[in-house]
C-alpha cells in the first residue's frame, strides 16, 4: 500500500509539474506531496474551529496557503501568526518538513507538549510563544544545529533549562520568559548570543558567571524569586522551603565529630526537654501579654470615658467656650483617637486567637508540587493580623514561627455550606495546580467539620484597590497610563491563563482581588472560588458594579469567562478614572471617553494613548455576553498597544537608533 500510494502522489506530481510547462515562475509554487501531507496533518490536530484554508483539492497543486512559502517544490517556510488554533502541534507532522528554514506558530493558542522536532535539520528560526504550550523543552531543539532564532516565551513550560542548549552554537535569540521553568540555569556561553530573556519563572540558585551571560542585564533574569548571584548583584543563600522549620544547629567541625558522638544522644534528648520548657513558657507568657494587654485598654477606655465626661460638666457650667474646655475637649479627641487605635489592636489580637482556635482535627493538604513540611498545627500557632474581610471569607496575615510570612484566608462557612468535602477537595488540587507569574499561588488548604482555609503566599505591596484610591489619609491621584498598561497587561495574563489553559473562571473579579507582588507586578487572588459557593447577597454597590448585567439580572446563573471579561472592563475603568466603580456612569463611548479625561491631566500624546485603553475597557463592558471579547482577544489588544506605543516612541527617541 506505501508503495503504491507514493507511486499515485508521484504521478500526479508529474502531472502537475507537466502541465503547468516547468516554467519558473509557477515551479516555485508547486508543493511536493509530502510536504503537503504534513501540512494537512499538523492542520487536523490544530485548527479545531477551521481557521486554516488548507484544502486536499489543492494540496499537490501549487503552493498558495496562507502563511506557506515554498522553493524548489519544499515548503522552506512556515508563518501561521495569530489565526486562533486551539489545539495540540502534532507528533510527525510540521517536523516532516526537512526543508523548512522558519517555523512561527506564535500568537496562536496551542495546548499540550512541544513535539520531536529533530526532523527540522535546516531550521532557523523557531518561534513558539504566546501559546499554552505545557512540558519540558523536548531535547529535539538541542539538536538542531543551525537554528539561530528560539522563542518559547508565554507558555506554560516546566522543567529545567537544558544544558544541552549550549550545543546551539549559532544561537542569536534566545527568550525563555513567562513560563514556568525551574532548577538552577545552565552556563550558556554562545559568543554568538545577542538577544536573551529568562525573566518571569521559578528559576533558582546561582546565575553563572560566564562571558555571554554577563553581558547581559540584570532584567533580562526579573522576577525568578530565588535567583542570585554576582550578574544581578543579588547575595546567594540556602534556599528555603515555603514552609520554614526552624534552623537546625550548626553540625560540629570534623575534628571535634568523634569526641561529641558519644553525647549525642544525651545532648538530643536535653534539646527536647528544652523545646518543651521554652514552648510552655512561651504560651503562658504569650497567654499573660495578652491579658495585660485586655487590662491595659480597659483601663485607658474607662480613663477616656471620664475624660469625656469632664468637658461636659465644665461646659454647663459657662455661659460660653472658654479656652480651658477647647483644650480639654482636644485632649479627649486625641485620648479618643489613640484608643481606638489600641481597640483596634486588641481586636485584631482577638481575632488572632480566634484563628489559633480553628480547626483542631483535620490535617493541611498541600498542593501539587509542594513540599509538606510543615504541619496546621504549627501554622495554627502563628500569630495572626486581619488583613480585611471579603465576599468569600476573611483574610489574615500570619507570621509563623519561622518568621516566613503567609497569607490564610478562613472561608465563609454560610457560603460554602451546600459542598461537600469530596467536592471541595476535588476543586482545591484543581486550582492549586495553577501556577502562573500574575496569580497568587494557592499553597496548601484544610478543611475540618466545621473550617475551611486557604493558604497563598503573602502579597508585600498591597492591592491595587489601594494603589488606586489611596488610604483615608492620603488620597490617590489616577496612575499614569503606563501603568495603567502594564496592570491591565498583567491582569489579562493571568486571566487568560485561567480561561484557555484550565477552562475555568475567576467569578470575582475586582481590585481588591488583585494585589501587587514584590516587584509590584498585578497577581489575581480569590480566583475559582465562586465556582464553589452560594450566591452572595452583597449590598455594596462597587462589588456589584464588577458583575455583569447578565448576573446581576439572575443572581443564580453562574459566572463565566465572559462576565470575568465584563468585571476586566470595570476594572480597566477604574484604572484609568481612579473613580470607584459605583462611581462610572452610564455613557456612550465618545462620552465615556471625555468623562475619564476630565479626572485626568495628561498631555495631547498620552491621551492618544488613552483612548485606546478605553476602547479596551469599552469593548469588555458591553452588556450582551456575546459581543464581549474573550481573554486571549483582550490580551492581544493591549499588547498590540504596547507595541504600537513602543515603536512609537523609539521612532522619535534620537538614541534609538539601529546598530
Amino acid at each position: 500500500m506505501g508503495v503504491q500510494c507514493f507511486l499515485q502522489n508521484l504521478l500526479i506530481f508529474l502531472s502537475i509539474y507537466f502541465q503547468s510547462g516547468a516554467s519558473s515562475s509557477s515551479s516555485k509554487n508547486i508543493l511536493q506531496p509530502s510536504d503537503a501531507a504534513a501540512l494537512l496533518s499538523f492542520k487536523s490536530k490544530a485548527d479545531l474551529h477551521n481557521k486554516l484554508a488548507f484544502s486536499p483539492n489543492t494540496s499537490f497543486a501549487f503552493c498558495k496557503w496562507n502563511g506557506v512559502q515554498c522553493t524548489d517544490f519544499r515548503a522552506v517556510k512556515v508563518i501561521i501568526e495569530g489565526m486562533k488554533l486551539g489545539g495540540t502541534f502534532a507528533p510527525n507532522s510540521l517536523s516532516r518538513l526537512g526543508e523548512l528554514r522558519v517555523l512561527s506558530l506564535q500568537n496562536n493558542s496551542l495546548t499540550g507538549p512541544i513535539p520531536d522536532l529533530s526532523g527540522l535539520v535546516n531550521l532557523k528560526s523557531l518561534f513558539l510563544s504566546y501559546n499554552y504550550f505545557a512540558g519540558s523543552v523536548p531535547p529535539s531543539i538541542s539538536t538542531l544545529h543551525r537554528l539561530k532564532t528560539l522563542d518559547l516565551s508565554y507558555n506554560m513550560l516546566t522543567g529545567p533549562v537544558p544544558v544541552s542548549l549550549n550545543n546551539l552554537d549559532r544561537l542569536y535569540f534566545l527568550r525563555l520568559d513567562y513560563n514556568r521553568f525551574n532548577g538552577s540555569f545552565p552556563p550558556l556561553n554562545q559568543s554568538t548570543l545577542q538577544i536573551f530573556n529568562v525573566s518571569h519563572n521559578e528559576l533558582s540558585g546561582a546565575i553563572p558567571v560566564t562571558p555571554t551571560l554577563s553581558r547581559f542585564r540584570a532584567s533580562s533574569f526579573s522576577l525568578n524569586a530565588r535567583l542570585c548571584g554576582e550578574i544581578i548583584h543579588k547575595e546567594c543563600r540556602p534556599i528555603q522551603p515555603f514552609f520554614r522549620s526552624n534552623p537546625s544547629p550548626p553540625p560540629p567541625a570534623a575534628a571535634a565529630l568523634s569526641q561529641t558522638a558519644q553525647f549525642h544522644g544525651a545532648l538530643t534528648q536535653q534539646n527536647k526537654n528544652n523545646h518543651k520548657r521554652k514552648k510552655t513558657d512561651f504560651i503562658i507568657g504569650f497567654s499573660s501579654g495578652v491579658f495585660i494587654l485586655l487590662i491595659s485598654s480597659i483601663c485607658l477606655i474607662f480613663t477616656a470615658k471620664k475624660l469625656r465626661q469632664a468637658p461636659k460638666i465644665e461646659g454647663s457650667k459657662s455661659i460660653g467656650f472658654d479656652s480651658s474646655v477647647t483644650g480639654n475637649a482636644e485632649a479627649v479627641i486625641r485620648i479618643e483617637e489613640e484608643n481606638n487605635e489600641l481597640e483596634e489592636r486588641v481586636r485584631r489580637v482577638q481575632e488572632g486567637m480566634q484563628i489559633q482556635m480553628v480547626g483542631k482535627s483535620g490535617s493541611l493538604s498541600f498542593c501539587a508540587g509542594e513540599a509538606h513540611v510543615y504541619s496546621m498545627d504549627q501554622l495554627m500557632r502563628a500569630s495572626a493580623q486581619l488583613l480585611g474581610r471579603g465576599s468569600m471569607g476573611t483574610t489574615y496575615k500570619a507570621v509563623l514561627d519561622s518568621h516566613l510570612i503567609v497569607t490564610v484566608k478562613r472561608l465563609d462557612a454560610g457560603r460554602l455550606s451546600g459542598t461537600s468535602q469530596e467536592v471541595f477537595e476535588g476543586h482545591m488540587e484543581s486550582v492549586g495546580g495553577l501556577r502562573h507569574p500574575n496569580l497568587v499561588p494557592l499553597r496548601a488548604y484544610f478543611q475540618g467539620k466545621e473550617e475551611r482555609l486557604l493558604v497563598y503566599d503573602y502579597q508585600p505591596n498591597g492591592s491595587l484597590s489601594s494603589l488606586i484610591h489611596g488610604s483615608k489619609s492620603s488620597r490617590a491621584k489616577p496612575l499614569h497610563w503606563t501603568s495603567c498598561l502594564k496592570i491591565a497587561e498583567d491582569i489579562a495574563q493571568g486571566l487568560s491563563y485561567i480561561h484557555q489553559a484550565w477552562r475555568l473562571v475567576h467569578g470575582n473579579l475586582k481590585s481588591s482581588n488583585v494585589l501587587l507582588g514584590s516587584d509590584f507586578e498585578a497577581c489575581l487572588t480569590d480566583y475559582c472560588l465562586v465556582a464553589l459557593a452560594r450566591p452572595a447577597t452583597e449590598d455594596d454597590p462597587d462589588s456589584t458594579a464588577y458583575k455583569g448585567p447578565e448576573l446581576r439580572k439572575f443572581n443564580h446563573r453562574e459566572a463565566t469567562s465572559k462576565s470575568d471579561v465584563y468585571s476586566f472592563g470595570v476594572l480597566l475603568l477604574e484604572l484609568l478614572s481612579g473613580k470607584h466603580p459605583s462611581q462610572h456612569p452610564c455613557l456612550t463611548p465618545d462620552n465615556m471617553t471625555k468623562w475619564v479625561k476630565s479626572s485626568r491631566d495628561e498631555d495631547v500624546q498620552e491621551d492618544d494613548r488613552l483612548e485606546m485603553l478605553l476602547d479596551v475597557a469599552v469593548a469588555c463592558s458591553v452588556t450582551s455576553p456575546e459581543q464581549r471579547p474573550t481573554t486571549w482577544e483582550v490580551l492581544k489588544m493591549i499588547q498590540e498597544i504596547k507595541e504600537a506605543v513602543m515603536m512609537e516612541d523609539n521612532e522619535f527617541d534620537p538614541n534609538s537608533g539601529t546598530s
